[in-house]
């Protein structure tokens, strides 16, 4: 790799939160983490059985590189069952994580120098999969004061022959906002690739997610078992593709991944077809805690004009506090030892905010937002 791309890669803010925060748990200091976006629940037992039983049965071996032809028809029946679309099990490739779906779809669509729109905020990675692409990121910036929603006519205005694509995602990280229905419409409609990432799909609250599949059959997907079964470890997610497009992003996987864990994906099965009780309580419980999150952080005197109802973020802002969301993100670590994640991870737009994480128990939620209440009113005595 060139030092020039590894030049432009930029970190991943949050995890440098994280990594500051166990350095100061390992000299006693408590922590209370609300910056990494990972599930606090333990993965359902019928998840714990299937792994053992996987393992058991001699489940370990190679898998065909798309995934375990179960496995992908259990994707499509899920799909379905809660969206109305139907998927050929040829359109799914099993990955080890949406990261590798991610590569895999970006290398199959652009080349160096051609652009892919993204919202600003957005996923703070999906820049630096462009950029080791080579490729070109046209940023639109998004707004609180209507839910982080995309302006189409804006995007519309942006799109030349090297656009390649526009990601969205929704739930949205690091905004915990839902891209509305008739804005999905009017970007289906649009003359460009739709890469929908759907990861957070299921963890939604008093509102409903769309897949861009309900609009068009062009689109990618991008999911996975990561956020919504709280199998961040286990390394599986999945992409859904037009079938033109399969055999080239299957190259790829076969050179670069092999498969997904054979172990893993027995597993995925079951939590696609047995796990729904488990999802309502998780989904149950995110609601409690996002509640009370967002109450508390409004009290504290952080805006939020359209509150989230999706992911298990809120993105606040912050400027009340300081205008560098970095520097205030590593003080309020240092000083009230709580970990959060900068907007400024997310993009230019998101300077300025705070990304507060609520997969964390409710006692720990009302600790930090004490210190937290603490910590603003030392830093309005100075």
């Amino acid at each position: 790799m060139s030092t020039r791309i590894l030049e432009e890669i930029t970190p991943f803010i949050v995890m440098e939160v994280l990594e500051k925060a166990h350095e100061m748990e390992k000299r006693g200091i408590n922590i209370i983490h609300m910056e990494v976006g990972e599930p606090d629940f333990d993965v359902p037992a019928c998840v714990k059985e299937a792994t053992c039983q996987a393992v058991n049965e001699g489940h370990t071996h190679y898998t065909h590189s798309l995934g375990d032809p179960e496995l992908r028809m259990a994707i499509c029946r899920n799909y379905k069952k809660n969206y109305g679309v139907d998927v050929d099990p040829d359109q799914v490739i099993v990955t080890s994580g949406s990261s590798p779906a991610i590569l895999l779809v970006l290398t199959a669509l652009i080349e160096r120098g051609e652009e892919v729109i993204l919202s600003d905020p957005s996923y703070a990675c999906y820049p630096n999969f462009i950029k080791f692409l080579g490729g070109k990121i046209i940023r639109v910036p998004v707004f609180a004061g209507n839910g982080f929603q995309f302006d189409t006519t804006e995007v519309a205005s942006l799109i030349t022959p090297r656009t390649k694509a526009i990601m969205i995602n929704s739930p949205m990280n690091p905004t915990g906002n839902l891209v509305d229905r008739e804005v999905m419409e009017r970007l289906a409609k649009l003359p460009i690739t739709i890469i929908s990432d759907e990861i957070y799909h299921g963890l939604v609250y008093n509102d409903q997610a769309h897949s861009i599949l309900e609009f068009t059959d062009k689109a990618f997907v991008l999911n996975g078992f990561s956020k919504l079964y709280a199998m961040t470890g286990m390394r599986l997610g999945y992409l859904i593709a037009p079938k033109e497009y399969i055999r080239p992003m299957q190259k790829l996987q076969q050179n670069l991944f092999i498969c997904a864990s054979s172990v893993a994906q027995r597993a995925g099965i079951v939590a696609l077809e047995n796990c729904d009780c488990d999802v309502e309580k998780m989904v149950t419980t995110y609601n409690e805690r996002r509640v009370f999150l967002v109450k508390r952080l409004k009290e504290l005197g952080f805006q939020i004009p359209v509150e989230p109802t999706g992911a298990f973020y809120v993105f606040v802002n912050a400027r009340h506090l300081s205008n560098d969301s970095y520097k205030l993100a590593f003080d309020i670590l240092e000083k009230a030892h709580i970990g959060v994640t900068p907007g400024i991870d997310f993009g230019p737009n998101g300077e300025g905010y705070l990304r507060f994480s609520y997969a964390n128990s409710i006692e720990n939620l009302e600790e930090g937002m004490y210190r937290l209440e603490q910590y603003i009113i030392d830093l309005k005595r100075l």
